[in-house]
């Protein structure tokens, strides 16, 4: 008998094979990872547009007609406001400020630049608005109509 022994420890073509199989794992789970990353924001902005479209009808049924004028971030839709959309000097719900906060907290971040501000757009009723102008927004509104977006290119048709 040989009195020689075998070292412990792992063989260099062990040690590949395992590296081998973790890269196959990852490379095969990492564009899933990523995609469902893309539903998730999508599935937010969808939301936020559709609670956003809807508290602007809501401010317009509650206001004869009017629309909020879009000015700092459509404060009127995050505020206590009048019949004539006017804020509450106090913030709170008095005998003539009735109506609001339609958005209580502010508005919802926009998901893809993490942003909640607004841009105004004054183009043609009917048209969309191209998006990404400014990528320093997060939604595009325009006070004409109450339409709103959001500022990106590839999702502004939503």
């Amino acid at each position: 008998m040989s009195g020689r022994t075998r070292p412990a420890g792992f063989t260099l073509i062990e040690v590949l094979i395992v590296v081998v199989v973790i890269a196959v794992m990852i490379a095969t789970i990492t564009p899933q990872v990523l995609t469902y990353t893309k539903d998730a924001r999508e599935s937010s902005l969808r939301f936020n547009l559709q609670s956003l479209r809807t508290q602007i009808e809501l401010y317009k049924l509650q206001h004869a007609g009017g629309l909020p004028d879009g000015t700092f971030n459509l404060k009127q839709l995050t505020s206590v406001t009048d019949s004539t959309g006017a804020q509450s000097t106090t913030g709170a719900i008095d005998a003539s400020h009735t109506f609001g906060p339609y958005i209580p907290g502010g508005l919802p971040v926009q998901p893809f630049s993490g942003l909640n501000t607004v841009k105004l757009d004054s183009d043609a009723a009917g048209t969309t608005p191209t998006g990404a102008a400014d990528p320093g927004r997060g939604w595009i509104y325009r006070p004409s109509t109450g339409e709103i977006w959001i500022d990106h290119a590839t999702y502004v048709a939503w």
